[in-house]
């Protein structure tokens, strides 16, 4: 997950936000030379090499057949959010609702589900998946299993802030993000997405900017993070930088996926950047690629904070 003005999602799933299996959480510790293959998986994934990253998680299933369905999923959830393949979500969604795991890797298929649910269509299922699972880390020690829950607890209090005399902790779920964004060895991308779009939703765009920028340090290659950059800089009206990496990232996206929904985010961004920016005429031929057919066919799968924008702007 997630993915918005890049794509925003509340992203449990993806290793746009990563499965942490690391000794220092033992409620997902893995033994002997498992952990160092999960943690070689996740960052094979999270630099968008999923092809070896799947051959490595498939390392494991002999001796945690669990693990690694809970593992090899994450993985394909990553894929569909960075590439569009809609199959992997597919079979994501089919395989993490036929396994079991044990445990804490258990509980992170129900998020994986709920999330593989959520965006195949059914939303309602895929929360109610998504908060049963967060609940069972409510009163955790674990800091890792804390954080789960502090995802779906800010979210929770963030709906609520409207109303008078309820309780409202996001402050307390944010550092505690911001710690494990930082530290967590292998859940860090999973706590660092959802961060810096509760930072971006806050309007505190140069937090934001600082937790996917420590995120880019950790994976130089991994091309969502390069989309949230730009997103952020736009919003700081740093258009040339905001349009110089969109610009790199839609001829990246082209070459590697074809006209897929992250290449037609990177054209619909940089159409409102240089309107923005005053330049009508680069915004006229960026909005124009999105008279393609091609984006017709894929136009459900578009962030939906983003086709409303470039409506709201007449640049769709």
């Amino acid at each position: 997950m997630l993915l918005h003005v890049g794509i925003k999602t509340v992203a449990f799933a993806t290793l746009f936000g990563a499965a942490h299996a690391f000794a220092g959480s033992s409620l997902f510790a893995l033994p002997g030379d498992l952990q160092s293959e999960a943690k070689r998986s996740v960052k094979l994934a999270l630099n968008a090499d999923y092809k070896t990253s799947y051959q490595v998680s498939e390392k494991i299933r002999a001796k945690n057949p669990g693990a690694a369905c809970v593992l090899r999923n994450v993985v394909r959830l990553s894929e569909f959010d960075d590439v569009g393949d809609t199959l992997a979500l597919e079979k994501a969604a089919k395989e993490l609702s036929e396994c079991t795991a044990e445990g804490a890797w258990d509980v992170l298929r129900a998020f994986e589900l709920g999330y593989a649910q959520s965006a195949l269509g059914s939303s309602l299922k895929g929360a109610l998946g998504t908060r049963s699972a967060a609940k069972k880390f409510e009163d955790s020690e674990d800091k890792d299993a804390k954080a789960f829950y502090s995802i779906y607890a800010y979210y929770v209090d963030d709906g609520l802030s409207f109303l008078p005399f309820v309780s409202d902790d996001r402050d307390a779920y944010l550092k505690i993000l911001e710690e494990r964004s930082a530290n967590s060895e292998l859940f860090w991308a999973l706590f660092a997405t959802p961060l810096a779009w509760m930072y971006y939703d806050k309007q505190e765009y140069g937090k934001a900017l600082k937790v996917v920028e420590r995120a880019i340090s950790k994976a130089p290659a991994n091309p969502v993070f390069w989309q949230m950059k730009a997103d952020m800089l736009y919003k700081q009206k740093k258009y040339a930088e905001a349009a110089k990496i969109y610009e790199k990232s839609a001829a990246e996206y082209l070459k590697r996926t074809g006209k897929s929904v992250r290449y037609f985010c990177a054209i619909g961004n940089l159409s409102r950047i240089y309107l923005d920016a005053g330049d009508k005429e680069k915004s006229k031929f960026y909005a124009d690629k999105l008279l393609d057919p091609d984006y017709e066919k894929i136009e459900k799968w578009m962030p939906g904070s983003l086709v409303k924008d470039l409506e709201k702007k007449d640049l769709l």
